[in-house]
């Protein structure tokens, strides 16, 4: 599925965002949401023309913002075919899965005593809630990679948040092609809000065991549907 004329005129209104430094971060910046965002699905060419024409980059510019993207696994370059937006194997999301165990129970276990700044976890907890309730299922998908981000963020530290963007970003790749978002996010907004109200609690170990094993559930279930969804579509992974 591509991208059309008029998705692309979408795709202008996030010039201001460049302001007036015009970097290669910057473009990266916005191509990375619009991933994210399933703007550009997995396994789409993206055209330089195009896309620099709707940013009003140079293709230098644009060029190293993809290069960027390459070292994150979003983006992939195909010799003589071009860039595409990256088609995940079924083993990246188990990789993915492992990655994210690693990070979030670690964070979990080295907070300090009670109480947890939790506000960020109650308001992307709200959001997914709301969400569900009027029937917006990527926008509980949304809500739920804030939870987690907000979850890594209570480790204080830039570097373990930048690191958790990217895992995240590119977990979305492999939420992109699911066919029955529903079924997929449903039950984690009751898991969102019992880790929650435990950390609220302050039983620090008690939500480290529970998240170890939502993440490991969350893991099975999607690779069960993933390895069908990309079975089905016949993609080759990317």
């Amino acid at each position: 599925m591509g991208t059309n004329g008029a998705e692309l005129g979408e795709l202008a209104d996030d010039r201001p965002l460049l302001g007036r430094t015009s970097t290669a971060e910057r473009v990266a910046d916005i191509l990375r949401t619009r991933i994210a965002e399933g703007y550009f699905q997995p396994g789409e060419r993206l055209s330089e023309d195009t896309i620099g024409k709707a940013l009003a980059v140079s293709r230098n510019t644009l060029r190293e913002a993809f290069r960027l993207l390459t070292h994150e696994r979003l983006l992939v370059h195909e010799l003589n075919r071009g860039v595409f937006v990256r088609v995940l194997a079924v083993e990246d999301v188990e990789d993915i899965y492992r990655t994210r165990r690693l990070i979030e129970c670690a964070v979990v276990r080295g907070l300090d005593g009670p109480p947890f700044p939790v506000d960020g976890l109650e308001k992307a907890v709200s959001r997914g809630e709301r969400a569900a309730e009027e029937g917006i299922w990527k926008g509980v998908s949304t809500a739920n990679i804030h939870f987690h981000r907000e979850l890594v963020a209570l480790a204080g530290s830039a570097r373990t948040d930048e690191l958790m963007r990217g895992v995240l970003a590119e977990l979305r790749l492999a939420f992109h092609v699911v066919d029955d978002p529903r079924g997929l996010y449903e039950p984690y907004l009751v898991r969102n809000r019992l880790l929650l109200e435990s950390l609220r609690s302050g039983d620090r170990d008690g939500t480290e065991r529970m998240l170890a094993e939502y993440l490991d559930d969350s893991r099975e279930r999607l690779v069960e549907v993933y390895a069908g969804a990309v079975a089905e579509d016949g993609a080759p992974p990317r």
